[in-house]
């Protein structure tokens, strides 16, 4: 069995759930089949085991280290990479015209969930990259694509998204770093960044950084933000490379997790020779990342997920083979013990960290779906719709697992015990490297802030009537089928609850009080995500009680039980206490701490 996860729930959600086949009907997708998908994902397991999964634990141990100005890292990192570039994952979404596969998202999301639940420290770096890149197919001018695409594509390049600044991290609108026009149309960049994934390294042959900065005199705040292409090293017209561009690195930050993905503070401009383009127009920039942002928030989901499921997978296989301890109702002390797995609470954290990272991919995977179909319609309502819902859900699909598959891992080093509290398992790896996606991509309380201040009232809350259709149709389903009908009652009520909530507070932040109304709106972001989990688990199960005699489905069935009565039946209850806009922590002053 593979510990990085369960093949069986892959193939249920992109064929049974999503189906995925049916993308093969559309244009972009002709000429593909399952055939095709399983391949690249047996491929991709393959790799990630072989070269990216071997050396995890040697890299975790043996940090990048910053030698006489150069970034080294251990041997393994460049190999792994240069046979994922060789395997060609890095153009597994992109068109045929840039040498990519051109596959559907979704396939390309669980190959990326393999070298996350891998390696996730060596997987950043590609993936960074295909974010970056995509970003500059939708932003990028002609001239730019041409020089920057192919070596990105190819993976011959990587990149970077360069967002922070020692004083200025979630508060974009007060960064420094500053970009001069000059006659030849260029910009002369100059500032300093910080928190910058893949900053610097010599794992490919170039990096292109893609900077926020300001243009002198432009707007004050966010709206004078541009974007900027930065190279490493400078590219002619032809695509060859030229001398080294006035970009140096400052430092390294030493992390809890993620510790072979390089995270620096660098220099833009030292010598007053660096050189950056503009993407797209001046002051847009923030508009821009968001792009790569958001496509970066259902990754870190997607990472969320991977390290949340193998630790699961892994603390499964320990459950089943450690034996330890009898059954309660046997007071014979010589009999055998008994593996753990028979234990009940055993059982309870297992079966929480199966509803967690279950739930978890599905709503991950379901996501992708949506993008794979706004990017096929040719249908405007129907790419409307499939808008709205992705903006709605990208917080949910950024933070849920963010939370609650770190939650899955603490759970799985409880299970072994002392022993998962060593480094000579991996579980506590997977919670430190786990502990960031809480915190990167926008930290879990500013998205709390997104979906409860904007997402949800954005025109006249038609987001949240197109999910609400959504699980309505669901909800009729499951009403017909006498197994899963106190479920789908159970579902109704909450999506009540939560328009209720979400109309009180929505009223208070009318009246002129958005303190008070978006006072609690993380934990509002919490139980919205409990409620679309439990929705896509009821989803599974109306699929899995087709079958309930297959153990699989049983599974399934099981763990959507134990969602509805453990998670979903406690998110009334703090619904009704956020309606009421309560103050407590807003009136605690700074001084009574």
């Amino acid at each position: 069995m593979s510990l990085l996860i369960n093949r069986r729930d892959v193939e249920f959600l992109l064929y049974e759930l999503l189906h995925v086949e049916s993308l093969t009907s559309r244009p972009r997708y002709a000429g593909q089949d399952r055939e095709l998908y399983d391949a690249t994902l047996d491929a991709a397991e393959t790799l990630a085991t072989e070269e990216f999964a071997a050396h995890a634990q040697k890299l975790d141990a043996n940090e990048p280290q910053l030698v006489d100005g150069r970034v080294v890292l251990i041997p393994e990192v460049k190999q792994a990479l240069d046979a994922y570039r060789d395997g060609g994952f890095m153009g597994a979404s992109f068109d045929a015209e840039w040498g990519g596969m051109q596959l559907p998202w979704t396939i390309a999301q669980v190959v990326a969930f393999y070298f996350n639940a891998a390696n996730v420290s060596t997987a950043a770096y590609p993936f960074i990259t295909i974010a970056a890149s995509n970003l500059l197919q939708i932003c990028g001018s002609p001239a730019q694509q041409a020089k920057f695409l192919p070596g990105m594509i190819a993976g011959r390049w990587f990149a970077t998204m360069c967002l922070s600044e020692p004083q200025a991290g979630s508060s974009l609108g007060d960064i420094r770093t500053k970009a001069v026009p000059q006659p030849d149309g260029s910009y002369l960049i100059s500032g300093n960044k910080m928190w910058t994934s893949a900053a610097d390294h010599e794992l490919s042959e170039n990096i292109i950084h893609l900077v926020l900065a300001k243009i002198p005199g432009g707007p004050p705040g966010v709206k004078g933000i541009s974007l900027f292409i930065v190279p490493k090293f400078h590219v002619d017209d032809d695509g060859s490379l030229g001398a080294r561009n006035d970009v140096r690195i400052a430092g390294l930050n030493h992390k809890m997790g993620f510790r072979g993905t390089v995270n620096a503070a660098f220099n833009f401009g030292e010598q007053g020779h660096c050189v950056g383009y503009l993407m797209g127009e001046a002051h847009q920039g923030l508009a821009y990342m968001f792009h790569m942002m958001n496509e970066a928030r259902i990754g870190v989901g997607l990472c969320s997920v991977a390290l949340g499921y193998t630790g699961y997978l892994h603390s499964l296989k320990y459950a089943r083979e450690r034996p330890q301890g009898r059954h309660p109702a046997n007071k014979d002390p010589q009999s055998p013990q008994v593996p753990i797995i028979q234990h009940a609470d055993i059982r309870r954290l297992l079966l929480a960290q199966k509803a967690a990272v279950e739930g978890g991919l599905a709503l991950v995977l379901y996501s992708a779906h949506l993008l794979d179909l706004q990017r096929t319609t040719e249908d405007p309502a129907e790419l409307d719709r499939l808008g709205l819902l992705l903006d709605l859900l990208t917080p949910i699909v950024k933070s849920w697992p963010s939370e609650f598959c770190l939650e899955a891992n603490k759970h799985a080093i409880q299970i072994l015990g002392g022993y998962g509290y060593t480094r000579e398992f991996p579980l506590e790896r997977f919670y430190r490297d786990n502990r960031l996606n809480p915190i990167h991509e926008g930290a879990h309380g500013i998205h709390g802030l997104d979906i409860l201040g904007r997402k949800v009232a954005m025109r006249g809350g038609a987001a949240l009537m197109a999910l609400e259709r959504e699980v309505e149709t669901t909800i009729s389903e499951a009403r017909a089928h006498a197994g899963l009908a106190e479920y789908a009652a159970q579902l109704a009520a909450t999506f009540a609850a939560l328009k209720e909530t979400t109309a009180a507070l929505g009223a208070i932040r009318d009246a002129g009080d958005p303190n008070r109304a978006l006072a609690n709106a993380g934990i509002y972001l919490d139980n919205f995500g409990h409620l679309v989990v439990a929705w896509l688990w009821l989803k599974q199960a109306l699929l899995a009680s087709r079958a309930a005699a297959d153990d699989f489905y049983a599974g399934k069935l099981t763990a959507c039980r134990y969602f509805y009565r453990y998670v979903l039946s406690q998110v009334p209850d703090r619904l009704a206490l956020l309606a009421t806009a309560d103050t407590t922590c807003l009136d605690m002053r700074e001084d009574w701490f």
